[in-house]
């Protein structure tokens, strides 16, 4: 090799060694602000973690809130439902005792009742009273479990004929007629009143 040909090669190798210090350079710059967009995307994260905490926060106290107005009002319609029921189970009925937010329980399970009335002698009957504001299908399936349960939780009233009311603020005809064809009477308020509302043909199902 030459003299010339040698520093030629220092030459390009000087070259070389400069373009990959700027490449280097260049790529530690890429990497810094690579490593702060993260940091910014990490506090990007953790601050929309905390929000979305708050958000469910405010989801569940807003869901207690309207719990706490579903119960408040559903309390309210068994207030007023309680006094006129009485007088019909009394009047209607024959029922000799009365008596309301009944609770029984026998093996580990729990009947809740809003109003359970009997009477013995000739009669021998007990009523068992289901009060809603709105009528849904369910709690004419609630009802009917009730009245087949009923027995297992009271054997000292299982000799006796048990009937069911549904006494409702609101429903839909459909569903008013359903709970006909179960055998079950129906009450809704007037004049601030629970009344009996069954149609001329109507059947109550003893249970």
């Amino acid at each position: 090799m030459t003299d010339e040909e040698l520093r030629q090669l220092v030459a390009s190798l000087a070259i070389d060694q400069k373009a990959l210090a700027a490449q280097v350079k260049a790529t530690s710059e890429q990497l810094k602000e690579t490593d702060l967009q993260v940091k910014a995307t990490s506090a990007q994260m953790r601050e929309t973690d905390v929000q979305m905490k708050k958000t469910d926060h405010q989801i569940k106290e807003l869901g207690k809130q309207i719990g706490g107005l579903g119960e408040k009002f559903g309390s309210f319609t068994e207030g007023m439902a309680f006094p006129s029921m009485q007088k019909v189970l009394a009047e209607r009925f024959g029922m000799e005792a009365v008596t309301t937010r009944y609770k029984i329980r026998k093996g580990g399970k729990t009947l809740e009742l809003d109003v359970f009335a009997y009477c013995n002698a000739q009669q021998n009957k007990a009523v068992i009273v289901e009060v809603k504001s709105h009528l849904r299908d369910e709690h004419i399936e609630q009802l009917l479990k009730q009245l087949t349960e009923a027995k297992t939780f009271l054997p000292e009233h299982a000799d006796k004929q048990f009937y069911g009311i549904l006494a409702v603020v609101d429903s839909p005809e459909d569903l008013k007629q359903r709970v006909f064809d179960n055998g079950l009477y129906y009450a809704e308020i007037h004049d601030n009143l629970f009344e009996l509302k069954t149609p001329a043909t109507f059947a109550a199902k003893a249970f």
